[in-house]
């Protein structure tokens, strides 16, 4: 059986970065519950525009993966893409991260003695780790490309990061990381959910820590995610699906 690959963003601006660069063309519009517009391109890709937020997009997320499932057009991949905010020096404006884990990092509580992350309170998960086998031919497709890239945990927040103390916060908590955004752990979960493997990408567009919208570069970072996309042909994905093995 053939599977498709599902590639969901947050807003229409990354979901045309996404579809320029990997040139498909127009797509049939699919209706799904919801509202929700899913992408059918040629060459077994769908896109879909989820929202944003870690629960909108795990919500969209698992709709188009149910309907695949229904109707008989199964996904061998999730891509969660879109534009981030960089940790610095790891992930400079206009470079890309590949994620090596998908964090919720505010997925927890607060305490007198620090904050605890929902496994320590016996809760479920915060993190989805990305093998090698995902990760291996998407990077080896961006060192071919000459795109700068990192490969490195990316945070999801429900809450994007703004001042300094929080900046430095994140980064005490999860020193490895090189991103933040908002969608890839609602991605992450709903893929778990059907057993189909899932990896992020993301283009940074701005540094994590004082909130200055001057200082954003969003045209920068959607021009690096079209660039991002066009090395990654549906036979790169592939062959980091047909390795991956579920945890």
């Amino acid at each position: 059986m053939v599977h498709r690959i599902l590639i969901v963003t947050a807003v229409v601006a990354e979901a045309d970065s996404v579809t320029a660069g990997l040139g498909l063309g127009g797509p049939e519009l699919l209706p799904l519950p919801g509202g929700l517009t899913l992408r059918r391109h040629r060459d077994g890709v769908d896109v879909l525009v989820g929202g944003v937020g870690p629960a909108a997009v795990a919500a969209a997320t698992g709709t188009a993966l149910t309907y695949g499932t229904l109707t008989g057009d199964r996904y061998g991949l999730v891509v969660s893409a879109g534009i981030a905010g960089g940790f610095q020096p790891a992930a400079p404006v206009g470079s890309l991260v590949v994620s090596s884990a998908i964090v919720a990092a505010d997925l927890g509580a607060e305490t007198p003695d620090g904050y605890l992350a929902v496994e320590e309170l016996g809760f479920g998960r915060s993190v989805h780790a990305v093998p090698e086998a995902l990760t291996g031919p998407i990077a080896a497709a961006l060192d071919a490309g000459g795109l700068p890239h990192t490969l490195a945990p990316v945070l999801t927040v429900s809450t994007v990061t703004g001042t300094a103390r929080r900046a430095a916060e994140l980064a005490e908590r999860h020193p490895a990381a090189a991103a933040e955004a908002m969608e890839g752990f609602g991605v992450a979960e709903a893929a778990a959910a059907h057993g189909v493997p899932v990896v992020e990408i993301r283009a940074v567009s701005n540094a994590v820590g004082p909130r200055d919208r001057a200082a954003w570069r969003i045209g920068e970072a959607l021009g690096a995610l079209r660039d991002a996309f066009q090395p990654l042909s549906r036979t790169v994905f592939v062959e980091s699906w047909e390795s991956w093995e579920p945890s």
